[in-house]
């Protein structure tokens, strides 16, 4: 019986573990959802532009702030030079 009592608190224990690791992922997540919606809202862009992006990263959450942070934020979203 001792040794079921043992299996179930490493049982118990790992998954203590992986709850953390879990809630650590969830907290950086929204502190970079927060971030990118400040940084939408703090830009230079145009105003239709802007809301747009915010409702990108408003309503994909972590998804549309990682697609803010590549195509937008990182100048891959500049406009093209005309002549």
């Amino acid at each position: 019986m001792e040794v079921m009592t043992l299996a179930q608190t490493g049982l118990f224990a790992g998954m203590a573990g992986m709850m953390i690791v879990f809630w650590i992922i969830g907290i950086l997540a929204t502190v970079f959802w927060i971030w990118m919606l400040i940084d939408v809202l703090t830009s230079a862009m145009e105003g239709t532009e802007k809301i747009l992006w915010f409702l990108v990263v408003f309503f994909l959450h972590f998804l549309g702030a990682l697609i803010y942070f590549f195509v937008r934020r990182s100048g891959g979203g500049g406009r093209v030079a005309t002549r």
